[in-house]
């Protein structure tokens, strides 16, 4: 067997571990292809002898990779095409029996808004080191940083994602969130940007889902700039139930489904919102009516 054809064996090796890192990573079954696509290109492009540890290699490479897709996202909140739809069960924001069976599901979007606001550096460490067992010496020499920093990346995601607000059916709960939901909805159908700005954290995450892909970003300039666009339009918008928990669903003139925001509230604050405008995927769920003689 030629060096190469070891090479190339040796890579197919590692394939299904290098696409599973990349897509904890990155969120994104295409991206996570693309990354682990074209690490295999460097590869390639290697003298086989000078590579004592192929999979130690391709660690790197993909990691590498996978920071510089992450960085590119946050400076342009760029919209990336995947097929990691969370799904939504909306129903009438009344306290109900059934809430208690769709409730778990928050869990999973509360920890996608926690990853998505990670710090590139701070997720890759994060899901290297307690996702995958990496050592920290390694993942050092993926970010260009010393070991002990590295492990305070890691640390400081941990606490973010240990901070996720666990959900619970309690009542005194519930209404707190419904009453940050419910100002929200007020600040922005009366244009009162200072109310907007009191009940968004400022580093917010959000996630929009649409027909071509997910935008990712955090900030609540963004949220505040997209309230400003939507000023004077048609639509009619108020809570509904989004896994158990309060949420919105806003229609248009005609009274089609515009969207549905699941949001994650903590402190007091919206720290998260996770949004489905996709009209295939609205057309495709089961969802409240909009009240009639608005």
């Amino acid at each position: 067997m030629t060096p190469e054809a070891s090479l190339a064996d040796a890579f197919e090796g590692q394939r299904p571990r290098l696409l599973a890192v990349a897509q904890r990573v990155l969120g994104s079954r295409a991206d996570a292809e693309d990354a682990v696509q074209e690490a295999w290109l460097r590869l390639s492009r290697q003298d086989a002898d000078s590579i004592e540890n192929v999979a130690g290699w391709l660690t790197t490479v993909v990691g590498r990779i996978c920071i510089d897709i992450l960085r590119l996202r946050t400076s342009r909140a760029e919209v990336t095409p995947t097929d990691d739809i969370p799904e939504f069960a909306v129903t009438e924001d009344v306290d109900s029996p059934e809430d208690a069976a769709v409730l778990a599901d928050s869990v999973g979007l509360a920890m996608l808004v926690v990853l998505g606001s990670l710090r590139p550096d701070e997720r890759l460490a994060f899901v290297l080191h307690d996702m995958f067992a990496v050592p920290f010496a390694e993942i050092a020499q993926i970010l260009e940083k010393s070991s002990d920093a590295v492990k305070m990346l890691a640390s400081r995601a941990r606490r973010k994602v240990q901070d996720v607000p666990a959900p619970t059916g309690g009542r005194r709960r519930k209404q707190e969130q419904r009453a940050v939901v419910d100002a929200f909805l007020a600040a922005a159908r009366d244009g009162d940007f200072d109310a907007l700005l009191r009940v968004l954290d400022p580093d917010v995450s959000w996630q929009r889902y649409t027909a071509t892909g997910v935008t990712v970003g955090t900030g609540s300039d963004a949220i505040v700039a997209a309230v400003r666009r939507g000023q004077g339009t048609r639509v009619l918008a108020r809570r509904v139930s989004v896994n158990g928990e309060p949420g919105i669903l806003a229609w248009g003139p005609t009274g089609r489904p515009l969207s549905v925001m699941a949001c994650v509230v903590d402190g007091g604050r919206l720290v998260g919102i996770v949004s489905i405008i996709d009209p295939r995927r609205l057309a495709r769920m089961s969802l409240p009516e909009p009240p009639s003689g608005d």
